[in-house]
């Protein structure tokens, strides 16, 4: 299989300059996925997340590798694969070669997570950590210095149209002190029922990267619209 041209994802240095705004595709028709993502890169979105289930880690089952792939061409932002599977170790080079210049991992899936993350630079990615909404922030505090971004989780993951859990905010704060006491270029995204509602929550406790899926799907006005509206009320929040 040809490997998809990519785009280059600059590397941010701590908080993100500005929100940036990632839709899920999971509420895509996906019969016409390359529309779609063609749709949301004219909307203004920042990059385009792939919600990878396996049917183990997670109850649904979704993306692989050559659908991704078969939407690359028409894309202008970059791919993140958010891999909600048992056994990421075995799949990230499949999805590297799909096009994905982001790979974000669960911790909760990696007996060696300094090593899977390690493995998915050498493999010419950025590299993510996920934590689902019960798992510690201390849990990435020493794989950092080997991760591009880290995932807080504010749903449980394998479903769309969730509801947003607050709780999540404190451990969001708490991640952000400690890449901002690290130091490294580190984003700090959030997942799981992001809102123009919610969104405040998760950026004034610290986050610069937002993934929406049903909502931003949803809005009456349109996804350019949407887009408009998270970043600017996440920006409002931040100040």
């Amino acid at each position: 299989m040809t490997t998809p041209t990519r785009t280059t994802v600059p590397t941010p240095t701590s908080a993100a300059s500005q929100p940036l705004i990632v839709p899920s595709v999971l509420p895509a028709d996906f019969a016409r996925l390359g529309d779609e993502v063609r749709e949301l890169c004219e909307a203004g979105v920042d990059r385009i997340q792939w919600d990878v289930m396996d049917g183990v880690f997670v109850p649904n089952l979704t993306f692989g590798p050559d659908v991704i792939a078969a939407t690359r061409r028409h894309s202008t932002v970059g791919f993140e694969a958010h891999l909600m599977v048992v056994n990421p170790d075995e799949l990230i080079g499949r999805y590297v070669d799909a096009g994905c210049e982001l790979v974000i991992v669960h911790a909760e899936a990696c007996a060696h997570l300094h090593r899977t993350l390690a493995r998915i630079r050498d493999l010419g990615s950025r590299s993510g950590v996920a934590l689902n909404p019960h798992t510690p922030a201390e849990v990435v505090e020493h794989v950092l210095p080997v991760a591009d971004l880290v995932l807080a989780m504010t749903v449980n993951p394998g479903f769309g149209g969730q509801s947003y859990i607050a709780s999540v905010e404190p451990k969001v704060a708490r991640l952000r002190r400690m890449i901002d006491d690290s130091g490294l270029p580190v984003e700090l995204e959030v997942d799981g029922g992001i809102t123009d509602r919610t969104i405040s929550g998760a950026a004034a406790a610290g986050a610069d990267v937002f993934i929406s899926g049903s909502w931003m799907y949803g809005y009456p006005d349109g996804k350019a619209a949407a887009v408009k509206q998270l970043r600017a009320t996440a920006a409002a929040a931040r100040r």
